[in-house]
């Protein structure tokens, strides 16, 4: 096996194509994008991304895109302080940092281009497996066969969806919406992220690298016929959700009613009895998406690095498909596991739940 297509040139799928190229394969990466996005929230580089990140020798370049955020603040309706909590970084852990989605993925697309092909604005268009490849067609390029297909193209795949089927299936709602955009102005705390809470909503304003980012997150039921690209429904559902509040929520909703670029999605977890069929397999948020509090980026890090080392150690590719899978499972599993309780604490219920959380956080570190 040589040959080797990465659907999406995101977070797993860049740090998959640099680690496939070290083990001597050839990584092409197809990505929908015309380039790189220049937007993304700030997410976390933590735990077991920690040591893939420093052997690429990213660790340095890291630090410097990272936010200066230290603590995470509770605020009422008036804007008075609650409580405040400190991040990883103010309490002495650098090898911890926080960074904007795009930066990250930047960084990683930088380390992984002079050795990888990157195919910008095109998409598979079919997959068609045999015993020991995949014929590919795309909507531009020309079709091409791959020894190995990997989709690494995030909560609504495509290739899960020609490979395994519908995303119904596999994407599991967990109640909760989110909405964010960027507010173009600095925030008022450059080291702080402020939140806001009424029961069952969340609204807050990260300083993130200057320009400020606000976020929405909030309870509500599956909506029928979801159509993750359906904007002028999502604004609406989010305007709806929020009237009425305190704090700087009526500020913040008219920047979302100006906004041509806003981010909107259910928060799912994706979950799939097996990660690959034949030679099509996932990684990231495509084979296991825990997105809610930063985790994902870490988990997609290290789930392309096991993913490349498994195909490096192994002469048969289905071992080396279980043997990937079994191992990044046993990090995957905690976290779905524990994102329903991560979602009660952000996002409280009741308004006993909200006064419970806060009296909850003024003891955390």
């Amino acid at each position: 096996m040589t040959d080797v297509l990465i659907s999406g040139a995101g977070i797993a799928g860049s740090t998959l194509a640099y680690w496939l190229a070290r083990n001597g394969l050839r990584p092409t990466v197809v990505e929908r994008a015309q380039g790189m996005r220049s937007s993304g929230n700030p997410v976390d580089v933590r735990g077991p991304a920690v040591p893939v990140v420093e052997a690429m020798g990213l660790a340095d370049r890291l630090r410097e895109a990272a936010t200066a955020t230290t603590s995470i603040g509770l605020v009422d309706a008036d804007g008075r302080p609650i409580a405040r909590m400190r991040t990883p970084a103010a309490r002495g852990r650098r090898s911890e940092v926080e960074v904007p989605r795009s930066d990250l993925a930047a960084i990683l697309y930088k380390a992984a281009s002079s050795d990888a092909e990157f195919l910008f604005d095109d998409t598979i268009t079919s997959l068609r497996p045999d015993g020991d490849g995949v014929e590919v067609e795309f909507d531009r390029a020309a079709p091409r066969r791959f020894d190995l297909v990997v989709g690494a193209d995030g909560l609504h795949s495509t290739v899960r969806r020609l490979a395994f089927g519908a995303e119904a299936a596999y994407l599991h709602h967990l109640g909760l919406y989110v909405a964010t955009l960027a507010l173009g102005r600095p925030a008022e705390r450059g080291d702080e992220v402020v939140l806001f809470n009424a029961p069952g909503r969340l609204a807050s304003i990260h300083p993130a690298r200057g320009s400020a980012l606000a976020a929405f997150i909030f309870r509500g039921p599956p909506i029928a016929d979801f159509d993750y690209r359906d904007t002028a429904r999502h604004r609406q559902i989010a305007l709806e959700a929020y009237a009425g509040l305190g704090w700087q929520v009526p500020a913040l909703l008219d920047a979302l009613r100006t906004t041509d670029d806003f981010y909107f999605d259910a928060v799912s977890a994706v979950r799939v009895p097996s990660w690959s069929r034949g030679r099509i397999t996932l990684v990231g948020d495509a084979a296991s998406c825990v997105s809610l509090l930063g985790d994902g980026s870490s988990l997609a890090i290290a789930g392309a690095r096991t993913l490349a080392d498994a195909l490096a150690g192994h002469h048969d590719v289905a071992d080396a498909l279980r043997d990937y899978e079994r191992r990044h499972r046993k990090l995957v599993a905690p976290k779905q596991r524990n994102v329903r309780m991560a979602a009660g604490f952000l996002v409280p219920k009741t308004r006993l739940g909200v006064g419970t959380r806060n009296l909850a956080a003024r003891v955390l570190p």
